[in-house]
């Protein structure tokens, strides 16, 4: 019964969420600790060891589906910076502040914990970002920080985690790790990823292409983490490798299975997801026992050092990337794909929300070391991060949208617009030479040539209606309206043709099977 209040919760705050111009995650987070809180609402106990396996790999393989490989690989050095050395900084900052704080925390301890609030969770920045408007440059940003850092925290993670259990740290150890596990990952990633392309290719159908799309990124994170790779860094590559070769360019009734498919995943298990986190405040809350306000003092400041850290390094890593862009690129700054004004770095700052992973890492800790000691101040470890997730989740969450709009930060309509002419010119100028090439061939009547080439630049317009002149213009949108005109009344034949198939599953003597399979492709004559 819970989980069916969560996944309704999950669909309930979307457009609860874009009436009110709130994200759906901090709504589903609130959610979430209003059940915790209700006393006849049963303590969640979700096992730790499952929680990431199971809601990380489909999160990060739908947030792929939205970005492409070409767009991080061309700005890895912000993306570096951000997902790479600002985890290590923030991590070792955190555990500073945690070791000198908290009485008998030991730094190993304390750096787990840097481990598990250092990384801004990709869901949370893709599901904000994604709904208030920002610069596309920003929100991929966002996006490559949110997906790439999670292999570099949770690889500290482990490295943290084992020192304290075992009692024994190497920093070589650690950095042969580090780049041990993401080694493996690759390899996982890519060796799945043409695994999936050679069975999506053999299935065919986009029913069974769109099932094995959704098997893929939690073989790829199992069988990672059983070579003692990143699973994380596996999905992404298996998801990156498989994004460009699912579908052929004719497939599109496989593209818009996949992509719908793929969106009610991606809401239903963040909404599982974020709503999990305010579940769990029961844990974070039964770790009290007394000392609620040593913890709360611990807390903010650990959030603080959280929430500076992220300011203090965005401001000289924008100008360095900025820098570096430049000099690469041999251009301006303006041409590279960085925060370009302090308005933009504030808001990149104000947009690193703690989220899942934080949750799944945190609740991971194990209870006791290899002698069998209990895990030092394990509980005060978990009400700390319970508290970076919430605060920075919610408090930031909840005003980042308050923020965009105060700072004046939106996305550059023109540059789309002009984006969207040229692809549209683009898109046209291949038809018309493809068809230039079949009337060569083929010698095609010349009243099929003029009717061919009026849709080609009606099908531009569509797109773009800047392509074409006023004149041009005005021609097309009398032919819209008479089109429109058509296709609501061919919705209405089509809706009675349908109906009545349907009324057919009611004859005894009618084959369902063949009703269904007449209903496909009166549905699939009017996708087209």
């Amino acid at each position: 019964m819970l989980l069916m209040l969560v996944l309704l919760g999950a669909l309930i705050t979307v457009p609860l969420g874009e009436r009110l111009g709130l994200p759906a995650p901090v709504l589903m987070t609130l959610l979430g600790i209003l059940l915790a809180v209700l006393p006849f609402v049963p303590n969640v106990d979700v096992p730790p060891g499952i929680v990431l396996p199971l809601l990380l790999p489909p999160l990060l393989y739908a947030a792929v589906q939205r970005t492409s490989w070409r767009q991080f690989a061309a700005n890895w050095q912000p993306i570096f910076l951000l997902a790479v050395a600002l985890v290590f900084v923030t991590t070792a900052a955190v555990a500073g502040t945690a070791h000198a704080l908290v009485p008998g925390l030991p730094l190993a301890a304390a750096a787990a914990l840097g481990a598990l609030v250092a990384p801004p969770d990709p869901v949370a920045a893709t599901a904000v970002a994604g709904r208030l408007g920002l610069p596309r440059r920003m929100v991929s940003l966002l996006e490559g920080e949110g997906l790439f850092n999670d292999v570099t925290a949770i690889v500290l993670y482990h490295v943290a985690i084992a020192a304290v259990v075992t009692g024994v740290f190497s920093w070589p150890g650690a950095l042969a790790e580090l780049v041990l596990s993401a080694v493996v990952a690759v390899l996982v990633g890519l060796a799945l990823g043409w695994l999936g392309g050679r069975l999506m290719a053999l299935l065919g159908d986009a029913t069974l292409q769109v099932g094995l799309s959704l098997l893929v990124p939690f073989a790829a994170y199992a069988l990672a983490d059983e070579l003692r790779g990143s699973g994380v860094l596996a999905v992404l590559t298996s998801a990156f490798y498989l994004s460009d070769r699912m579908f052929e360019a004719d497939d599109v009734f496989g593209r818009f299975a996949s992509t719908t498919f793929w969106q009610v995943v991606d809401t239903l298990v963040t909404g599982v997801a974020f709503g999990l986190i305010g579940l769990e405040l029961h844990a974070a809350l039964g770790t009290v026992h007394g000392r609620l306000g040593p913890l709360l003092g611990w807390s903010a400041a650990v959030v603080a050092v959280v929430v500076l850290v992220r300011l203090l390094w965005l401001l000289p890593a924008a100008w360095l990337a900025k820098l570096l862009a430049g000099r690469a690129r041999g251009a301006a700054a303006e041409d590279s794909e960085i925060p370009l004004s302090w308005r933009e770095t504030v808001v990149m700052w104000w947009a690193g929300m703690r989220g899942v992973a934080s949750v799944a890492l945190a609740l991971a800790i194990p209870l006791e070391t290899e002698d069998g000691t209990p895990f030092p101040e394990r509980s005060v470890i978990v009400f700390i991060a319970f508290a970076v997730i919430l605060t920075t989740l919610v408090v930031q969450g909840l005003t980042l949208p308050w923020l965009v709009g105060r700072l004046g930060v939106k996305a550059d309509t023109a540059a789309e617009r002009e984006l969207e002419k040229r692809l549209a010119l683009r898109a046209a100028k291949a038809a018309r030479r493809r068809l230039r090439e079949i009337d060569e061939a083929e010698e095609l009547p010349e009243d099929v040539v003029e009717v061919l080439q009026r849709r080609m630049i009606d099908l531009g317009m569509r797109i773009s209606p800047e392509v074409a002149d006023e004149e041009r213009r005005e021609a097309y949108e009398q032919r819209a309206r008479r089109v429109l005109l058509m296709r609501r009344v061919q919705a209405e034949m089509m809706s009675a043709a349908r109906q009545a198939v349907l009324e057919a599953r009611r004859d005894p003597s009618a084959d369902p099977a063949v009703v269904s399979r007449v209903l496909r492709r009166l549905d699939a004559r009017s996708l087209r």
